[in-house]
């Protein structure tokens, strides 16, 4: 059975959102935020929002959006500048936003396999330089990105700890964080710990105006080296009453701003057709149980986020967006797409890249132009941005921004 996670935007009091002038932010400056955030940069996307990296108020602001419109944001896995620049040049083409998305592997192959990992120090430092890239270039784009690290069991703290710790210094610098949001995935331990953990850490999120994601239930398959391929199948349905937990925990943290990953079906990677059975469903069950129990007439409280969402079909895609999904995280196939396309250039270029020197135009003729690595790279680019446009289509994503 394949199983589905989604995480849940909370919508908790207003007052728990409000992003707090204790932070080290002068008045000037907060004048100075509020008036530029007047001056919109998208025609149909809240003032807040802007090109290039979002966080706090503008990070609620766009989730906001989203699930009100009825689109997802697509959330990528990425190994690179190559892949963080094929999510941000996808973006431009389908005009919306896109999450980018560093695992604890993916940090580490940035900073290089060969960089001492001892004590986490290269997945660290290798994050922080993406996330220092992104936030670079990410206005060259013209489109808003989030900054996001996947799944962090609790062995892994320590990797978050030393991001957080790079977060907290560039917040004095610059008065927001470095990167938008974190995910905690400690759907391994009982649910009070995994909450008390997360609610620990949500603290110290709030102070840096970041959102957290954590997961509740368990999401099968194996990806970047979380393996749940032999999950014991009770766990791979999240209960309402779970979340509605979580969710009373969490929102006893100040300026707290949070999302729940809650599983309905699916694993990370691509099944044959009938090896999965989606339930999004469950999503919308979490809805009804979730308006009950707070007392008001909002038919979705929650804002989902969608994980294992390669090789879904649009059915239940589109589905689970109407329940209130509003990102949906894609890693599998992005990674074929862009070996797809260094394939491709490969076997349209076979007879060029034999040897240094001589091809079908001649003995002498060199083949330098053909494997310079930049022109593979490049058709990798091209071939997961091409990917990324057809997700952004079937997640409603296209043209949102003006």
């Amino acid at each position: 059975m394949k199983l589905a996670l989604a995480t849940l935007f909370f919508a908790a009091p207003a007052a728990a959102f409000a992003p707090s002038a204790s932070f080290g932010v002068s008045n000037t400056a907060l004048k100075m935020s509020t008036e530029a955030a007047t001056e919109k940069a998208f025609a149909k996307l809240p003032a807040s929002v802007k090109p290039g990296v979002v966080t706090g108020q503008a990070l609620k602001d766009l989730l906001e959006d989203a699930k009100e419109k009825g689109y997802a944001i697509p959330g990528v896995n990425i190994v690179g500048t190559n892949s963080i620049n094929a999510c941000m040049e996808a973006a431009a083409k389908y005009g919306g936003p896109i999450m980018v998305t560093f695992s604890k592997g993916g940090g580490q192959f940035i900073a290089g396999k060969a960089a001492d990992n001892t004590d986490d120090a290269a997945s660290i430092a290798g994050c922080i330089a993406g996330a220092l890239h992104v936030r670079q270039v990410a206005e060259l784009y013209g489109v808003p990105v989030v900054l996001h690290t996947d799944h962090c069991q609790k062995a892994w703290l320590p990797w978050i700890d030393g991001l957080l710790a790079a977060g907290e210094k560039y917040y004095e610098q610059h008065g927001e964080p470095l990167f938008s949001s974190h995910m905690l995935d400690l759907s391994e331990e009982s649910l009070e710990e995994n909450i008390g953990i997360c609610k620990e850490y949500m603290e110290k999120f709030a102070k840096l105006d970041m959102l957290l994601e954590f997961e509740l239930g368990v999401t099968g398959g194996e990806e970047d080296g979380v393996d749940n391929t032999d999950v014991d199948s009770s766990r791979l349905y999240t209960q309402p009453e779970e979340v509605f937990y979580a969710y009373e925990q969490l929102s006893q943290v100040p300026n707290a701003m949070f999302t729940c990953a809650a599983s309905f079906g699916n694993v990370h990677g691509v099944y044959a057709p009938g090896n999965v059975d989606l339930q999004p469903v469950i999503l919308h069950n979490t809805q009804a149980y979730i308006k009950e129990k707070l007392g008001n007439d909002v038919d979705k409280n929650m804002f989902f986020v969608f994980h294992g969402g390669s090789g879904s079909s649009v059915e239940d895609i589109k589905y689970a967006i109407e329940a209130g999904v509003i990102k949906m995280n894609i890693d599998t196939d992005t990674q074929w797409a862009y070996w797809d396309g260094v394939r491709g250039y490969e076997a349209e270029n076979h007879d060029y890249l034999q040897g240094q020197i001589g091809n079908p135009d001649g003995d002498d003729k060199p083949n330098k132009k053909y494997y310079d690595p930049r022109m593979m790279l490049r058709a990798g680019e091209e071939s997961m941005a091409a990917r990324l446009v057809k997700a952004a289509e079937d997640l409603n994503c296209v043209n949102v921004l003006n």
